[in-house]
């Protein structure tokens, strides 16, 4: 992904972006599972995927969104609608189950490539809009609102 503006030098923005690299990851996995119907290993991956945005989307809409809809209003909210419309499909897999609606594996492909793009805006948008347009106290918030989140990334011990 992005690495041209130096965003990724701060470990909040770093974070992130490691994390939509795993839902990348994760998502390769499920175009061979649609691909052989198999509705079972396509909810697994979703519950994956979900796992990883939980924290990461409070971080985005407790920390960094807030920070920027002063000015940028209608692209938070176009975010945080993604959010939603993406949260809605892969709650349909929560708590282990397989979904029965026979059009859920396609609502889920087309779900994930909102969030693909999703990602895009982030990464070259997002971010970089953050790292020219947040202050001390901004980045603060940011931080509080990981710190509240946690992280599903493996850490090296230390």
């Amino acid at each position: 992904m992005c690495e041209y503006c130096g965003c990724q030098a701060l470990e909040t923005i770093d974070e992130l972006t490691q994390e939509h690299d795993e839902v990348l990851r994760l998502i390769s996995h499920l175009r061979p599972a649609h691909r052989n119907g198999e509705t079972t290993r396509m909810a697994q991956t979703a519950r994956e995927i979900a796992r990883v945005l939980g924290p990461h989307t409070l971080v985005e809409e407790e920390g960094l969104f807030p920070a920027l809809a002063g000015d940028f209003p209608d692209q938070i909210a176009a975010l945080e609608a993604e959010h939603r419309r993406i949260e809605s499909v892969l709650d349909e897999a929560a708590d282990g189950a397989t979904p029965a609606d026979p059009d859920w594996p396609d609502r889920l492909m087309d779900a994930m490539a909102v969030l693909r793009d999703h990602i895009l805006k982030e990464q070259d948008g997002v971010f970089p809009a953050a790292l020219a347009n947040l202050g001390t106290e901004e980045w603060e918030a940011v931080e509080a609102a990981r710190t509240r989140a946690g992280s599903t990334l493996s850490r090296p011990a230390a």
